[in-house]
């Protein structure tokens, strides 16, 4: 009986006026409830309370009472809501004639998307010194072809001959207005050659901004195939500098290597050289054990192991087996770049390290097995890390440009002389040698009297030093010097003020 009045009852209700939601469906109202205020069930006429538009207690009607026509419902709700989201991302698929021929259209050369992603990759190209034919390579056109298929990349030749060469002066023009502001500025200079062996002269440049920030710009690295005679070195540095608008006389220092003809070049154009605290130490060391055959065979003896491990996969796996077993880092052998002396005490340190790993994977070979470090080997290696590994942290500080440095000589030349390199109870023989010789010979280098004046004043004008390092009885005389400096300082800058 139940399911033949249940359609009838139906037909006696009324659907609620301009609603789609399917809960309406088994809900309504009496034909005499003109302002469709009191809902009914379809099923079983029960009065449900609901507040305008809300329909939250239909469901739980239904749930409650009908659980098979609530599930009906919310089967169909499901479907709805499928269809509607296929319906918005069918139409939202669709689009014009004009934006489809628009999104495979390339850019013109001169818009400013196109311009924008070809100044990107020159800035890359410069940036990371990638070969100029990277842009024809297919992986890279690929990668700019996903990340915006309009663009079309220019040829190599243009990136070579355009593009470069006009990020280049931009650049160019940012530094020589830089430039404009700075009063005094140091350089450093340096020979040397390609892979090819062409020959190049480098200048950088060295100034406190505005902002008393300190600043460094490598202005050049210029093609040098002349002669490199102290003329021709002499000549060339001038029209550097030149070149940059820099006057020569607001130079306070150029720094360089010990070469003969670059030391001599200075000297010809009169400027005041500072030379490098890295060679010069680099120099110290190699002096100190140059002479001593235990040293040569011990650092002999750790170039072949290098050179056995750098060669052989077979014996890269074996000593990564071996640094497992005994509990030892898994690091790689460094091997010695010659104009480097922190990279010779590296790899003795990194040998020492994994001495014992090394020892095993070497004697399991009778080809190696002469290899394999004695006592008296480990003896001299140590002597030797001991003497010159604490020198490392020296280099490392001073061979930042975030900084100025010079003012860091006269502290180190007297940390040297006072704890790094002085001999101790427990030092070899060998340890005693090493640090004398490389001492005396810093020490010597350093004793010249103009640079000796220059390292006081620089050190003297640091906060951090003062007066702590430089000797009592030329403290009034370096006083007096900084003073006249400055006061020649403001009046050449009232001078100025006054013609400007």
């Amino acid at each position: 009986m139940a399911s033949a009045t249940e359609p009838e009852a139906e037909l006696d209700l009324l659907s609620k006026k301009n609603s789609t939601s399917v809960i309406w469906k088994y809900f309504g109202f009496e034909t005499t409830d003109v302002q469709q205020k009191q809902v009914l069930c379809r099923t079983c006429r029960t009065k449900v309370a609901t507040k305008t538009g809300n329909t939250t207690n239909l469901y739980r009607h239904l749930k409650n009472h009908h659980k098979h026509l609530h599930e009906e419902c919310m089967s169909k709700k499901s479907g709805e809501k499928s269809s509607e989201s296929d319906a918005q991302a069918h139409c939202s698929k669709q689009s014009t004639i004009t934006e489809s021929f628009t999104s495979v259209t390339p850019y013109d050369s001169g818009s400013k998307r196109h311009r924008e992603i070809t100044a990107a990759i020159t800035h890359y190209i410069a940036r990371d010194m990638v070969p100029v034919n990277t842009v024809t390579k297919s992986g890279f056109q690929k990668l700019i072809g996903t990340l915006d298929r309009r663009y079309v990349i220019p040829s190599r030749t243009y990136f070579n001959q355009v593009a470069i060469p006009q990020l280049y002066t931009e650049c160019r023009e940012k530094v020589v207005t830089e430039l404009k502001n700075v009063q005094y500025y140091a350089t450093t200079t340096d020979m040397w050659s390609s892979r090819t062996t062409e020959p190049y002269l480098s200048l950088t440049v060295h100034f406190v901004n505005e902002d008393f920030e300190m600043k460094s710009r490598c202005l050049q690295t210029a093609y040098f195939p002349t002669d490199h005679t102290a003329e021709n070195i002499a000549q060339g540095l001038k029209e550097s500098l030149s070149s940059w608008g820099l006057r020569e006389e607001d130079q306070t220092c150029i720094t360089t290597d010990n070469a003969a003809n670059v030391i001599k070049a200075v000297e010809l154009n009169d400027w005041t050289r500072l030379q490098c605290f890295g060679h010069r130490l680099h120099l110290a060391i190699e002096n100190a054990v140059k002479d001593d055959a235990r040293v040569k065979r011990a650092t002999g003896l750790c170039k072949q192991i290098v050179g056995v491990f750098s060669h052989s996969w077979k014996k890269k796996t074996a000593l990564k087996k071996a640094q497992q077993e005994f509990n030892l880092p898994e690091h790689s052998l460094i091997t010695e770049c010659a104009t480097r002396w922190g990279s010779r005490q590296k790899m003795i340190e990194r040998v020492l390290e994994q001495k014992k790993a090394l020892s095993q994977v070497l004697s399991e070979d009778k080809k190696t097995r002469h290899l394999v470090p004695t006592w008296q080997d480990t003896d001299v290696l140590e002597s030797i890390n001991n003497a010159i590994g604490p020198l490392q942290e020296f280099t490392d500080a001073l061979s930042g440009e975030a900084c100025v440095s010079v003012s860091y000589l006269k502290p180190v030349l007297y940390l040297l002389r006072t704890t790094t390199l002085t001999e101790n109870v427990e030092d070899t023989d060998l340890t005693k040698e090493v640090k004398s010789k490389a001492l005396a010979y810093i020490e010597d280098k350093y004793s010249d009297p103009a640079t000796q004046e220059l390292l006081d004043i620089t050190s003297f004008l640091d906060p951090r030093f003062k007066t702590d390092y430089i000797s009592a009885e030329n403290v009034p005389d370096i006083k007096e010097k900084v003073q006249m400096q400055m006061e020649q300082v403001a009046c050449l800058s009232t001078t100025e003020e006054g013609l400007s």
